[in-house]
């Protein structure tokens, strides 16, 4: 979740004139780096090999 304080911060980086969907870029992307950083905390990760072996799968 998105704290006002980081919205604020957000929206002060951004230049005087942008688009909504420039506002909401950003946003979806604050959100997913706060969801991987929340993942990372409760220890929902897989190693290296893990995901190089899932990518191998991928490309099969």
């Amino acid at each position: 979740m998105i704290t006002k304080e980081k919205l604020k911060k957000s929206i002060s980086d951004f230049p005087e004139e942008f688009s909504i969907d420039d506002l909401v870029e950003r946003l979806i992307l604050i959100e997913k780096i706060e969801v991987g950083n929340q993942q990372s905390s409760n220890g929902e990760v897989i190693s290296e090999n893990k995901l190089e072996e899932e990518m191998t799968k991928w490309f099969e």
